[in-house]
Order: structure tokens, then sequence, then C-alpha cells
């Protein structure tokens, strides 16, 4: 039976492009896997993405939302509920999983990864490739045919191009592009450990805050019990007739003038404790408050020359310098390889066929190698190339400029430190005094002896002396923590920095 010449020419139309579409197939599917083969081995040396400090186990209800940008729309969504006490260990947990300026930086860290991955590419080939399918008969064919009394068929042309590049010299381009991505990568690691730091600070002078805004309310509270307990001293011996009424008069306005002391304490104590929460970003309906008393929180055995060294060798700033300033040279290679020459090598592979015609695909193939060299750009590669020598220069003065700074807040924590701890010692001998001045001045004026005057005057004493004992233990504890700070050595490094440093 024969088969009719439309159809026999569909079939064998039908069986070339098979064939074409299985070839290009096998190809591309054998390089992509050469080239995922060798991506995988280079993505090993790749930095990982890092990972959030380990907390404490505290409630879930402390944790704000998953969803960044959840927006409360009713007034139950935000109304506070009890107030959860916390350590300050454990705030400084919250604060490391949830302060969202950490939350950025470390963002930041991976989009720093991604961007160094995408410049260590260049060191792989590339593939492409290119298929095209058509069917043509031009009005230019037509007219011929008309002339010559034929009429020509349409033609089918059916073509591919698979083809394999690489970079085999770039004149520093590459190499200069992969290490300015590695030092920004860098630069971003010591952010986050230099915010993480910062936060640490940030969130135990707040936490601290706190503690003496609840010590504000305690000492108010005891100064209008004490007024109150004088009012009713002076009513009692003014109804013996020992004292004038002009003495209630002062008593009264002695008790006013604690009760709004104390409600100027309480408010003050509500902001401390809502300025923690949206420090730790917790949840919109938590309220925390302070679980660690108030006390000496420990002792720096360092001596001050010895801080200004370990601070050197620990703050993260001063490498943060030195790798803008390695980042600026990179960029400095890449500059000047604009101008220069660029040497690439490639090969494809062609396959053709005019599914029309009776003739079978045909194939072909190209290899060599490019030469791109810009002679003249206007200058544009030189300048570039000054730019980035003058932020080289800039990192390298901020180099020195952060050290000098560096030195003065050691030097400045140090001497607070040792003038607070003083302080304490003679806060704690004036407090007792004052004690002992009140239960005085009150047993004399309820003997008739002494005044009102000398039992609000003693009142007043007491007050002031309980205030400067708990500013001195805080500011202690404020200057402590800022000196570990400003040496970048953490409380949980504390021990073994110091024993480093002793030997």
């Amino acid at each position: 039976m024969m088969i009719p010449l439309p159809v026999r020419e569909g079939l064998q139309a039908s069986k070339k492009l098979m064939q074409m579409v299985c070839l290009l197939t096998v190809m591309s599917v054998s390089a992509i896997f050469i080239l995922s083969q060798i991506q995988s081995a280079s993505a090993q040396t790749q930095p990982i993405s890092p990972t959030v400090p380990s907390e404490s186990q505290l409630p879930d209800s402390l944790n704000p939302s998953q969803n960044s940008l959840d927006l409360p729309t009713r007034p139950e969504q935000v109304r506070l509920q009890q107030a959860q006490p916390i350590t300050l260990q454990q705030a400084i947990a919250l604060a490391q999983r949830n302060n969202r300026e950490l939350q950025v930086v470390r963002q930041t860290l991976q989009r720093s990864q991604a961007a160094l991955r995408q410049a260590q590419a260049a060191r792989l080939p590339t593939l492409s490739g290119e298929a095209e399918f058509s069917r043509e008969q031009n009005a230019s064919d037509k007219l011929d045919d008309l002339d010559d009394g034929e009429e020509s068929s349409p033609e089918t042309p059916l073509g591919g191009t698979l083809e394999v590049g690489y970079d085999i010299f770039t004149f520093g381009r590459r190499s200069g592009r992969i290490g300015a991505a590695q030092e920004q990568v860098r630069f971003d690691q010591l952010e986050v450990e230099r915010l993480n730091e910062q936060t640490r600070l940030d969130v135990t002078n707040t936490y601290y805050d706190l503690q003496e805004a609840d010590e504000q309310v305690r000492i108010s509270q005891a100064a209008v019990n004490n007024a109150q307990k004088s009012l009713q001293d002076a009513i009692a011996l003014e109804e013996g007739g020992i004292v004038a009424q002009f003495d209630i008069v002062r008593a009264r306005v002695q008790l006013g003038n604690a009760e709004q002391e104390l409600i100027d304490a309480q408010s003050q104590q509500d902001i401390a404790r809502r300025r923690l929460v949206e420090l730790l970003s917790l949840s919109e309906t938590v309220d925390v408050s302070a679980a660690d008393p108030v006390r000496q929180a420990g002792e720096w055995e360092l001596s001050l020359e010895e801080s200004i060294v370990l601070a050197y060798k620990n703050r993260v700033e001063l490498q943060q310098q030195l790798a803008q300033r390695r980042i600026a040279e990179q960029q400095r290679r890449v500059a000047l390889a604009e101008a220069r020459p660029q040497i690439s090598l490639f090969a494809n592979y062609q396959v053709l066929d005019d599914l029309s015609d009776e003739f079978d695909l045909q194939d072909g193939y190209a290899a060599g190698a490019r030469l791109r060299w810009n002679f003249f750009d206007g200058g544009a590669a030189r300048f570039a190339a000054a730019q980035e020598r003058n932020n080289r220069a800039i990192a390298e003065t901020r180099f020195a400029q952060t050290r000098n700074q560096i030195r003065f807040q050691v030097e400045q924590a140090y001497k607070n430190l040792q003038a607070n701890a003083r302080s304490i010692q003679t806060a704690a001998a004036a407090l007792q005094q004052a004690q002992l001045g009140l239960e005085t001045a009150r047993v004399r004026f309820q003997g008739g002896v002494g005044t009102q005057l000398d039992v609000i005057s003693a009142e007043n004493d007491l007050t002031r002396a309980q205030v400067n004992q708990l500013n001195a233990i805080l500011n202690y504890n404020r200057a402590l923590a800022t000196l570990q700070r400003a040496v970048s050595n953490l409380p949980s490094r504390n021990s073994s920095a110091l024993q480093t440093n002793s030997k």
C-alpha cells in the first residue's frame, strides 16, 4: 500500500523533530549535571547562616506574633495582662531572640552571603541553549516562482544551539568581586556581634532603669507611711495639748508631698516597664516586671591598662574598619580591571534541519577564544579606582578615630566604676545614720522634747539616704556593664578573660 506523499513528508518531519529534541535534551541534561556537581562542591565552602543564641525557658505568651505585618484592630488585642516577672538574663535572652534591629542585621548577613555566592558563580562556566522553529515563505520567492512558472513549497527550518562559555582571564575583576563579597560577609558578621553586645548593654541598662523605678516606688511608699505615722503622732499630741495645730498642718503637707511623689514614681515605673517591653519586642499584651533584687553585680579585677589592651583586642568595631579597608582595595582591583584585557573561551554545538525537505538534520560546532579590551573609557576606570583609594584612606582614619573612642569609653567606665564602688560604702553608712536619726527624732517628738520639724527633716534625710544608696548600687552596675561592653567582654566570658589576662 502506497503512503500518500503529504503523509510521508509529515511522518519524516516528525521523525526529524523527535531526533533533534532528543539530542538537545540529552546534551542539556548532561551539561547541567556536570555544572551542578561543580557548584555543589563549591557550595560546601560557603558560610552558614547565623544561629540565634540559646535562651532560658520562658512562657510562650511573651513571644510576639510570627507575622511581622500583624496590626491589631480591636482594643482587647492590645489590652495588657498582669505583669510577668523576668530576670535580667531572661530579658537578655528575649532580646537576642526578638529584637528587631538584631533580626535586621542577621537578615543583612544572609543577604551578603547570597551576594557572595553570586560572585563565586563567576568561577563556573555558563551554559546556554537556544532553539528556533519557523515556517517561512517570503514574497520575493513567490515573485520568482511566478517568473519561472513554478510554485515552491514553504520552508520549515528547525535549529538549535548549545553553548558553553568560561571567562579564563579577567585581570583581577572576578577575584576582586569575590574578595569584596567575602569581606562584606565578614563585616556583616562583625556587625551582628557588635549589635548583639550593644543590645545586651541596652537591655541591661533598661532593666536597671526598671529596678530603679521599682525601688523609687518602694521608697516613696515608705515615705508615705512615715508621713502618715508622723501625722498620727501629731494628732495624738495635739489632743494632749503638747503640740500646736500648726504641727498637724505641717504633717498633712508632708503627707501630701509624699503621696504626690509616690504617684510620680508609679508613673515612671509604668513607663520603664513599657520601655523594656518595646526593647525586647514582646507580644502586644505583655507587661513585665523586674524579678532580680537590687544588689551589686560583681567586681572588675583588671587594671585600667589591662582593660584598654583587652578592648583593643576584642572590639569588633576595629575589625570592621579593617574589613572596610579590604573591601575598598578589592573594589579598586575591580575598577582597574574594566580597562584591561578580558579573555574567555567558548564552545557550541548546532543542529539545523528543514522539515519540508527529505534530507536528515545536519550538525556543526564552533570553539575558540574571545579577547575584549576597552582601550579608552574616558578615564572612568582610573577615577573609579581613585575613589576606592580614598575609601581605603577613610577606613584607616576611622580606625584611628574608633581606637581613640574605645580608649575613652574604657577609661570613663573604669573611673565611674571606682567612684561608685566608694559611693556604695558611703551611702550604706549614711543610711544607717539616717534610720537612727529618724527613730531618735520621733521618740523626742513623742516625748514632747523635739519638734515636728525635726521629724520631717529626719524623714527627708532617710529618703535621701535610701535614694543615694539605690543610685550608688545601680550606677555601679551600669558602670560595670558599660566597662564589659567597652572591652567586649560578656559575662559568660568574664572568668576566662580575667584568668587569661592575669597570667
